[in-house]
């Protein structure tokens, strides 16, 4: 039997690091995990492919190979999803759909003839089971979460890992916490998961002996959704790292309350992670509460951010504007809030409604969707009628996102943020960031407009403080990739 899985293209997004990417020489940012896991659930005796068209293309000879067809996608990706799934059928093949795109709105795809929904741990061996009997049925799903301590380590072999610019591992599901807008909880619920630290270091030795060094991203839900077995993985993690030298720097997903906790951030650093991605959302009072963001309710924000990044981790962070409680004045107000905290990676989006999701229910209740949403918050697309108009919530949003990522004030943020930053990560440069320095030398240095900027920042770290170069370099690349992003989204 063999079995075609299928990663669909990313559009540009914020996210897709397309722009960064020619730095370094890769084609991808991540690789498809969810797909490398989901092969190593299948049956031993079956031939798999991973096919990720953020890599290469899919080829009539590739498809001609296979007998089923497995598609696994985000919302984001739905697009390329169902054009995958018209050329199998077009070839004449059977489709597998599964992931979070297909569990939330199966109803948006045409052609797929299985739907494998929610954890595959749980519902795949239903499919197998009854595919080898040759009676498979047209859904799987399933509310039991399963056990991820027994889930396999992902199938390496399938990639070609020097196409991507970091790994992933994931170590826990679920995320403790209510928010509204979040459709983590109905996915994975609000009961963290986890993996033994054996299982997860055993998945990084496999990653280690292939060869892999560098970053690699810890894709959970929340990292620090159980304290208690994170501080007993990174003890173990710590030691891993220093008996092999450091052969990998983190990063990961995480709650604001990872601030009131000095001993979980300092385990963190001394396991060498680098950066952590924070959900602050907002500085109103009013909205947090309205979404039920209820943990960001009782910090100070802004020092919760500085002794983050002051034990050695960049904070990036995704804000929201769109909120009932948010008026016309949010736009201003999200702008001076991101420049005085100095979080130079500011993924700032629109509200949006996902399906499933307690705003969901309510908007839908309230008479106030307009459709599904692109999966993509960035895009300056909205799927439901905000309290201050379409109109004004689109244009303030555009404006905040153009200001957000002109040189001038981007380059300020970066200068904000190595202030209060305190680089602890242990890393080797390697040949492509070398690269990826004397490239930026000539494409922002000398082409860009913002060449004045850049050098003064160059030039500043280089001699006032210098562990943190390869972090200004890296941000500098990192703003020509938004500043496109966001004059491609003022054009549409």
């Amino acid at each position: 039997m063999n079995i075609l899985l299928v990663n669909p293209k990313y559009p540009e997004t914020f996210w897709s690091f397309k722009h960064v990417l020619r730095f370094i020489s890769k084609k991808a940012a991540f690789p498809p995990l969810g797909l490398l896991t989901v092969a190593a659930l299948l049956p031993g005796g079956w031939h798999k492919r991973v096919l990720d068209l953020n890599v290469e293309p899919l080829t009539p000879k590739t498809m001609a190979w296979a007998d089923l067809v497995f598609v696994g996608a985000m919302l984001v990706q739905k697009d390329s999803a169902q054009e995958v799934i018209f050329q199998a059928k077009a070839a004449g093949k059977r489709v597998v759909g599964g992931g979070p795109a297909f569990t939330a709105a199966p109803e948006l795809f045409i052609g797929v003839d299985h739907f494998v929904l929610n954890e595959a741990e749980v519902t795949l061996p239903l499919f197998v089971r009854d595919f080898l009997a040759g009676t498979p049925q047209p859904r799987y799903s399933s509310d039991e979460k399963p056990d991820i301590a027994k889930t396999p380590a992902p199938l390496w072999s399938l990639i070609r890992m020097k196409n991507y610019a970091t790994m992933s591992v994931q170590f826990s599901r679920g995320c403790p916490f209510n928010c509204e807008f979040c459709d983590i909880i109905v996915m994975n619920g609000r009961v963290p998961r986890t993996k033994s630290p054996a299982q997860l270091l055993g998945e990084l030795e496999g990653l280690r002996k292939a060869g892999w060094r560098g970053s690699v991203f810890i894709v959970d839900d929340n990292f620090i959704g159980n304290k208690d077995k994170v501080k007993a993985l990174l003890r173990e993690l710590i030691a891993w790292q220093k008996a092999r030298r450091y052969p990998f720097t983190f990063f990961t997903e995480a709650s604001l309350n990872l601030a009131q906790d000095e001993e979980l951030m300092r385990l963190m650093s001394a396991a060498n992670f680098h950066k952590v991605f924070l959900g602050i959302e907002t500085p109103s009072l009013d909205s947090l509460k309205e979404c039920s963001k209820l943990q960001n309710t009782t910090l100070d924000l802004a020092k919760a951010v500085n002794a983050i990044q002051s034990n050695g981790m960049q904070v990036m962070a995704g804000f929201i504007v769109g909120f009932d409680s948010d008026t016309e004045r949010i736009f201003e107000t999200q702008m001076q809030f991101i420049q005085r905290i100095g979080v130079v990676t500011a993924m700032v989006g629109m509200l949006a409604a996902l399906p499933g999701t307690r705003l969901w229910h309510r908007l839908q209740a309230e008479d106030r969707l307009l459709g599904e949403t692109s999966g993509e918050n960035t895009d300056g697309s909205l799927n439901f009628i905000p309290k201050m108009g379409v109109d004004t919530l689109v244009k303030g949003y555009k404006d905040l996102v153009n200001s957000l990522y002109a040189p001038k004030e981007y380059y300020a943020r970066v200068n904000t943020f190595l202030k209060h930053y305190r680089p602890t990560a242990f890393s080797r440069v390697t040949w492509n960031e070398t690269v990826a320095l004397f490239r930026s030398f000539w494409t922002i240095g000398l082409r860009s407009h913002a060449r004045l900027l850049y050098w003064k920042l160059i030039l500043k770290t280089l001699f006032t403080k210098f562990k943190a170069f390869p972090t200004a370099v890296e941000m500098a690349i990192c703003g020509l990739h938004f500043e496109k992003c966001a004059r491609r989204m003022r054009e549409e």
